[in-house]
């Protein structure tokens, strides 16, 4: 019988006994281990002086083959299963469409590095289904249009050093565009309501529209998340810590035997994770209101990004993909950020932003004078909230102190909120060139009625100013259109350099040039920013972590507990 070339190279097992190979006598050396073929070495004539035939180089060859080929089954195997993996993915992930109502916000300028900030609308909806009234959603309503009571734009710098999350109270009346679903096809006429039913009125990109007119800021994209959707993320991420100052028990508003989240937690901090979870960012009447829910939904956010932050989540692969699994089953998006990939990117934007540069707010409101149950924006505190986002000003004062500029000494912006020049921006050579001012048809719309009376004959007076300054066809309009900021609206990119030509007219600077497609011909909105004068005023951008106290602010480092209204001690 034929024996294996190999049969007895070193065999441990067997040289302890002295036999070295089938049918051969013990030698003296047998124990010791024969060196490896290719050392240059012979003994015997044999490998490992056993007797046994060493191996060809044609064997050598087709053992490397096969090992090569295993190791391209098992990378092949691998990258298939990742593929696989990364379709499943892609299939949990439901989008929509971005913008579902004109809000005649354009998208800004990049900066001198090609950089723009990110502005990510991110939305709690109570979708009215079983699923949902299991969890509290109400048994009642299902079947009704689902209503996004949670709303918080979450704004991310252009030089990615620090990032806030803006709430809006669900109860704030606001102007609704006109909006269609882009599921049905369903028309909604323009309204003012209560920002959380702009979800009823043609879906997440109605939302997003109505925050883009209330704001003047260019929003990227939206989320949207449900309460099931609220339970598995708070699940994947395995809980997060939120802290209470007394025993609390969020039940039925006494008198009424309807409401309450069902949250109970005694003094101290918890983790809460699941339907508990879900709990805490329903919580209202024990908080004492639609503001400290708010509050608290940002110390929940918070506390949630210290501890991913902590755990290593952004760069712990097996922990990543956990949480990548859950958030593309629990949130609906928009189409341009539709991919695991582009989820993942958008993620690790925040990986690097220390958690004492993120900040959350509520904006500030007053009891709407229609109506005690309601509430409008405090049109000043509002308006320093919006002019911090819309120039890219961090709301914390944690970065580093900017360099003065020329004619501004003691500059004290942060680096990620580079100071906004009041003068035009100059023309590159690849835009059109300006029309002659006689033939550009100008229209003014007098927009100053935002937070008092609008100033009368206001558009009477620019229309003027134009047609003195060259702008022949410049014309008042009649109609009054509130509007905080002054803006140059267009319509096509053959206007650009036209509309452009205005403004620096009127001194008014080029970030606020849009083009809109509602603008019939380009229009100068005279907004409540500029009441008198006939050259627009410089405004002083603001400085760095100079948001109004009415909006509330917290850091992210901020660990306080909250506070519980009497009634739902226990």
């Amino acid at each position: 019988m034929r024996h294996s070339s190999v049969q007895g190279e070193g065999a441990p097992g067997r040289a302890g006994n002295g036999i070295s190979g089938a049918g051969t006598r013990p030698t003296a050396t047998s124990a010791v281990p024969a060196p490896r073929s290719g050392s240059g070495h012979r003994r015997g004539g044999g490998a490992g002086g056993a007797g046994g035939k060493r191996p060809t180089r044609r064997g050598r060859r087709r053992v490397l083959r096969w090992t090569a080929s295993i190791v391209a089954l098992l990378i092949l195997g691998t990258a298939a299963a990742g593929y696989l993996y990364y379709r499943h993915l892609n299939g949990n992930i439901r989008s929509g469409q971005r913008l579902s109502g004109d809000s005649g916000v354009a998208r800004g300028e990049a900066d001198a590095a090609g950089r723009r900030p990110i502005n990510i609308l991110m939305l709690g909806s109570d979708v009215r289904d079983e699923e949902n009234a299991k969890l509290g959603g109400g048994w009642d309503n299902i079947g009704d249009p689902a209503r996004a009571d949670v709303q918080m734009l979450v704004h991310i710098s252009a030089d990615r050093k620090n990032a806030s999350v803006t709430t809006v109270p669900r109860d704030t009346l606001v102007d609704i565009p006109e909006c269609t679903d882009p599921a049905t096809g369903k028309k909604y006429k323009a309204t003012k309501t209560m920002i959380n039913e702009s979800l009823a009125n043609g879906g997440p990109g109605c939302t997003l529209a109505t925050w883009e007119k209330l704001t003047n800021i260019y929003i990227d994209h939206w989320m949207m998340i449900d309460f099931a959707g609220v339970v598995s993320m708070a699940d994947a991420i395995g809980g997060v810590d939120v802290c209470v100052n007394q025993n609390v028990f969020d039940q039925s508003k006494p008198g009424s035997g309807t409401g309450g989240s069902g949250l109970k937690l005694t003094a101290g901090t918890h983790r809460v994770q699941g339907e508990q979870a879900l709990q805490w960012l329903r919580t209202r009447h024990a908080f004492g209101s639609d503001m400290a829910r708010a509050k608290a939904q940002h110390m929940y956010m918070n506390s949630m990004m210290r501890g991913l932050k902590s755990q290593n989540a952004f760069t712990d692969l097996p922990r990543l993909t956990g949480l990548a699994e859950a958030a593309t089953k629990a949130l609906q998006v928009s189409d341009e950020i539709g991919t695991v990939k582009k989820l993942l990117d958008l993620a690790l934007l925040l990986k690097d932003v220390p958690v004492n540069r993120i900040t959350s707010a509520t904006i500030p409101v007053l009891q709407a004078p229609s109506d005690k149950d309601r509430l409008i924006l405090n049109p000043t505190d509002a308006e320093r909230v919006w002019e911090l986002l819309r120039k890219d000003i961090a709301m914390d004062k944690n970065g580093d102190p900017a360099p003065a500029e020329s004619g501004q000494p003691g500059a004290s912006q942060s680096p990620s909120a580079p100071a906004q020049s009041t003068d035009p921006a100059p023309q590159t050579s690849s835009a059109p060139p300006a029309s002659n001012p006689a033939k550009i048809a100008v229209q003014v719309v007098n927009g100053t009625g935002v937070g008092a009376p609008p100033v009368g004959k206001r558009a009477t007076a620019i229309a003027g100013e134009l047609v003195a300054k060259g702008f022949a066809l410049a014309k008042a309009d009649s109609a009054l259109t509130p509007e905080k900021a002054t803006v140059v609206r267009y319509a096509t990119d053959a206007q650009a350099a036209d509309a452009q030509g205005v403004a620096a007219a009127l001194g008014i600077p080029a970030t606020s040039v849009q083009k809109s497609a509602a603008a019939a011909r380009i229009t100068v909105l005279v907004g409540a920013d500029w009441r008198e004068g006939a050259t627009y005023p410089v405004q002083a951008p603001p400085e760095a972590g100079s948001v109004p106290e009415s909006a509330d602010v917290l850091n992210g480092t901020d660990t306080s507990c909250m506070d519980i209204y009497g009634p739902f001690t226990w």
